[in-house]
Parts: structure tokens; C-alpha cells; sequence
């Protein structure tokens, strides 16, 4: 049987040198929060969604509390969650400001009606599954604001160094599970919908091969069907082969950039990605955590 493990990410990008430690510390917690509910005997999917929601609470990252802006200065939130037993996922996009997206991408999949919800259909359901709606600028940072100004006047582009959220873990049962979380690019045009609540996209999970959570140029990685590529190279080798040829392909195929984060059904884990960072953190039972960007 495996040992139980999460590892998570916090985005593909360029992130100054300086901050590259308080990235990789982010990660260490959230991991670590995925640790202690995988130690509590939770499974893969609780895991995930514990360590994605404590990205979410972190402002460093792009997603939940932090998330950039649109073009218009507003808030839209792309998540999802998937469990890889009986391939069960639910996801959210557009969704306009709630604390902890994911965790209403989670009950989408528990209610278990339909998988994706967006927009103000996104809303409805959060809110008539009792989450509350925040104010317009509840979850805006300085930082955010900065961004978008920057990108708006040409001097920066649409990348957020520290973006995208993810996490994968495989429990004792050799179950998987990814969940993602993201506020998509910045100054993005309202209701643009990025490769994080895409099944096999960003986000994928099957039991049959591993669990993957991606982060980068979304259109590229939607246009490859980067998670569920790398999930399938798994048959055919070794994490840090399938890890590494998913990128490959992503460069080479779309000519997009970005990275992964995957673990197979055995428990093995690997880190991927042709940008200059990607902030992660790995926790087993048992064993220090490990970070790294």
C-alpha cells in the first residue's frame, strides 16, 4: 500500500528572487494541511481540497483572496476539484467574489447534478448551498491592483508570478485526487474561462494511472489537454517521465508555457515545468516536508 502524500504548487511564472522563499513557505503550509488531514484518515479528495483552500486563504498566490483582476477591475474565480475512484468532479468558473472557491467547486461534485456551474449560475448554486457572497473588493490586494495597472499601461503582461493554485495527493487506498484554484490571467477579458475547471485541462484525477494539477498559459494547456496527457504518459513510465514529457509537448506542440504537479496511484510524485519558477511543497506521513521553486 502506499504512503499517503500531497504534493501542491503555487503557480508557474517568474517570481523575484527575493520572494521565491515566501512562495515555497505558502506551499509548506498548505501541504502540510493536507498532511494532517490525510493523518486524520481522510482520503486523497480531502486532502486536496484542505491544502487548495489554505492557497486560497494565502494572498501571496493567484486564487481566492489575492486573485487578479479582470480587465475591468472585477473578480472571477476558476476552480475545480476530481476524485479519481469514480472519476467524480465538480468545478466553478467565473464565479464572482466567495471565500474558498474550491470548496464550492467540492459540493458541485457532492451534489452531483451537473459538473460545471459559471457566472451567476455559479453563485446561485454557492449561495443555495449555503456559502456567502463577499463584497466586490473583498478578496482585491494592493498587489492585484498594481498588476492590472501595469499590464493596462503595456509595461507587464498578463502572467501573475505565484499563480495558479494546485494540489494532488494519493492516500493509503491507493485513491488520487487533484483540485486547482485560480483568478485566471491578468486584465482578462470578463467571463474568460481558463484550462483550471477544464476536465483534463488543468485538473484530472483517475485511480487507473495518477492525479495531475497544471498551471500556465491556460489556452495552451486546454488547446494540449495537459492533466489528463500527463495522467496517461504515466502507463508508459515513470512520474518524472510522464511529468517531463507533458511539458515537452506543451512546448513543443502549442508553444505554451507552464508546469505540473503528478502523483500515480503507487504514490510516486513528480514536479515539471519549462518557466523560471513554480513554487511547491510534498508532505508524506512519516517524513519532513519538502519546498522548493
Amino acid at each position: 500500500m502506499p504512503t499517503p502524500v500531497i504534493l501542491v504548487h503555487g503557480g508557474a511564472g517568474a517570481v523575484d528572487p527575493a520572494r521565491r522563499p515566501l512562495h515555497a513557505e505558502g506551499c509548506a503550509r498548505a501541504a502540510e494541511a493536507g498532511r494532517a488531514a490525510l493523518a486524520a484518515g481522510g482520503r486523497a479528495r480531502d486532502a486536496v481540497l484542505a491544502a487548495c483552500a489554505a492557497l486560497e486563504d494565502d494572498p501571496l498566490f493567484n486564487a481566492g483572496h489575492g486573485a487578479c483582476l479582470t480587465a475591468e477591475g472585477t473578480v472571477e474565480l476558476d476552480a475545480a476539484i476530481m476524485d479519481g475512484e469514480r472519476l467524480e468532479l465538480g468545478a466553478v468558473a467565473c464565479l464572482p467574489p466567495f471565500a474558498n472557491p474550491i470548496r464550492i467547486a467540492d459540493a458541485v461534485r457532492a451534489d452531483g447534478v451537473h459538473t460545471l456551474y459559471a457566472a451567476q449560475g455559479a453563485a446561485r448554486f454557492a449561495r443555495d448551498h449555503g456559502f456567502a457572497p463577499l463584497g466586490p473588493d473583498a478578496l482585491v490586494t494592493d498587489a492585484a491592483r498594481e498588476r492590472l495597472a501595469r499590464v493596462l499601461a503595456g509595461a507587464a503582461d498578463r502572467g501573475w508570478a505565484g499563480g495558479t493554485v494546485g494540489a494532488v495527493a494519493c492516500d493509503a487506498g491507493g485513491h488520487v485526487a487533484a483540485a486547482t484554484s485560480t483568478g485566471g490571467t491578468v486584465a482578462k477579458r470578463p467571463g474568460r474561462v481558463g484550462d483550471t475547471p477544464l476536465a483534463g485541462a488543468g485538473t484530472w484525477a483517475d485511480d487507473l494511472s495518477g492525479a495531475c494539477s497544471a498551471t500556465g498559459v491556460g489556452e495552451a494547456i486546454m488547446r494540449l489537454g495537459l492533466a489528463r496527457r500527463a495522467c496517461d504518459l504515466l502507463h508508459a513510465g515513470s512520474a518524472d517521465e510522464a511529468a517531463r514529457r507533458a511539458i515537452e509537448e506543451l512546448g513543443r506542440r502549442v508553444g505554451g508555457s507552464g508546469g505540473l504537479i503528478l502523483v500515480d496511484n503507487g504514490g510516486r510524485t513528480a514536479v515539471a515545468r519549462n518557466t523560471e519558477t513554480m513554487s511547491w511543497a510534498l508532505a508524506r506521513l512519516g517524513e519532513p516536508t519538502e519546498s522548493g521553486f
